[in-house]
């Protein structure tokens, strides 16, 4: 089976959750045995575009899964609608997750939401991260059917973590148990409580991650990364996400919103305990005092944080069974889920 896999915007895209999604599924489905088209253009979107309207010649697929949601992506869908192939839309933007992000996108979320009612509404079976995130898409409501699918996470993309952990300490000063967060810093992500843990304790704080103060910021990433506590390292990207793991001891992700995160995950495949707010999605994938610790206050965060300085049994024992759970995520049960969704719709 030959499916077109796409993701407009790749290059633009490449630090987002969003690419790292695509890269694992795509992983995911050649080890499964399934050939993979990334994209039926080389050229950019709009000129894609064109060449489906003149329809000039495209390679055969059997099917189309989009992971975006532009002009690109319409594309794609047209065309797999002139070819009479199914089409899969893979959910990763919701109008709730969006929020937060970058100025101004709370405001477009009445109009974004029609949106996303209206293009995935168009496929033939709508993938997402979680149960959660299935309940989000049904109350818009999104007439396709939905089918909960974790992100995965690439096991072996983590190996050999332990050489980065002095260098990269060093190089940005951390020392003792550093609490500590990956990806792009959004106020979504829980960045405002991730400072103000930050100010009520003594540990050293880092974010490896980017971090715009553009315009198009969110003030709270202005304020946050533009005059931030003493004990808190915002490092801005990063050449080898495995520093950041190695560098880290306990991951604290106060995120308010998500659909799954790649990067909880990630933290858990590498052995550290997580500190998490208690939302419906972390409730849905972890145990509460099994595999991590689940926080409904700012008191209940900092708490945690003592728990586990005073506790490195407790460290050990949650990060443990991280590991277990993040191997119950892996590439090749993704791989097989897919394919036999596939397979399914073909």
């Amino acid at each position: 089976m030959r499916v077109l896999h796409y993701l407009e915007l790749e290059g633009p895209l490449g630090r987002s959750g969003i690419a790292t999604a695509t890269a694992q599924q795509r992983a995911a489905l050649r080890g499964a045995g399934i050939e993979v088209l990334p994209s039926p253009w080389s050229a950019d979107a709009g000129e894609g575009l064109g060449r489906v309207l003149d329809r000039s010649p495209i390679p055969e697929f059997d099917l189309a899964h989009t992971q975006a949601i532009g002009p690109g992506s319409i594309a794609v869908a047209k065309l797999a609608r002139r070819r009479g192939v199914p089409l899969v839309a893979h959910a990763h933007v919701t109008r709730e997750d969006f929020a937060g992000s970058f100025r101004g996108s709370t405001l477009v979320g009445p109009l974004l939401e029609r949106y996303l009612r209206y293009f995935y509404s168009r496929a033939d079976l709508v993938c997402c991260p979680s149960e959660y995130t299935k309940g989000v898409l049904e109350s818009y409501p999104v007439r396709a059917p939905i089918v909960p699918i974790s992100n995965g996470v690439d096991l072996d993309s983590l190996a050999g973590l332990d050489v980065f952990r002095e260098p990269y300490r060093e190089e940005h000063g951390l020392e003792g148990m550093v609490p500590f967060a990956v990806g792009n810093v959004f106020e979504r992500k829980g960045l405002s409580t991730f400072c103000r843990l930050a100010e009520r304790t003594s540990y050293e704080f880092a974010w490896f991650g980017t971090y715009d103060r553009g315009p198009q910021a969110a003030p709270e990433v202005k304020k946050w990364t533009g005059n931030p506590p003493e004990n808190v390292t915002f490092t801005g990207w990063i050449d080898d996400k495995r520093g950041a793991f190695a560098a880290g001891d306990v991951f604290c992700f106060p995120a308010k919103v998500e659909n799954q995160g790649i990067v909880v995950l990630e933290a858990m495949a590498c052995g550290k305990p997580v500190v998490l707010r208690d939302i419906p999605v972390f409730r849905e994938f972890y145990t509460d005092g099994e595999d991590c610790l689940l926080c409904s206050s700012f008191a209940e965060f900092e708490a945690a944080l003592d728990r586990l300085a005073r506790d490195p049994d407790l460290r050990e024992r949650l990060g443990a069974e991280a590991r277990r759970t993040a191997e119950r995520h892996s590439l090749g049960r993704v791989g097989e889920e897919l394919a036999d969704i596939y397979c399914g719709l073909v």
